[in-house]
């Protein structure tokens, strides 16, 4: 009989970030990584929760039909959202969040527009549940 626990995925794992020419990333020989909560996590369950619950509100203020929330508001939840789903950044610093730290500075770097190419590939990565095997360490 096979033990399917022996699948579970990780409750977190680093994603070695590409730059926008598709080429992974180092610094001093080091991989430039995002540590991402997984599929299976409880943070991760949250953010969805909170993705649904934002839908229903938009559908319950909109008499029941679907709405799309302005672009502003689609990039700020985005950013938040992926913020929730950060655990940390290794090799890899942002200067113009200054002095911010964790989610506010996760948060930074996911509203930045000239940076997109990151936020496609975190998205990505979230959906590979291979991402997070335990053994996993790059996307």
């Amino acid at each position: 009989m096979f033990d399917i626990t022996t699948q579970a995925v990780a409750d977190t794992a680093p994603i070695h970030i590409k730059g926008a020419d598709g080429n992974h990333l180092y610094v001093d020989g080091k991989p430039v990584r995002i540590v991402l909560y997984s599929p299976g996590s409880q943070a991760f369950a949250e953010v969805e929760d909170r993705q649904t619950a934002r839908a229903v509100k938009r559908m319950q203020d909109n008499d029941g039909k679907v709405a799309m929330p302005p672009l502003e508001q689609r990039d700020t939840e985005q950013a938040d959202d992926l913020a929730a789903l950060t655990v940390a950044f290794e090799n890899l610093s942002y200067p113009p969040a200054g002095d911010k730290q964790g989610k506010e500075l996760f948060r930074a770097l996911y509203a930045d527009k000239k940076l997109g190419f990151i936020v496609v590939q975190v998205q990505k990565a979230l959906r590979d549940w291979g991402n997070f095997k335990p053994a996993s360490t790059e996307a």
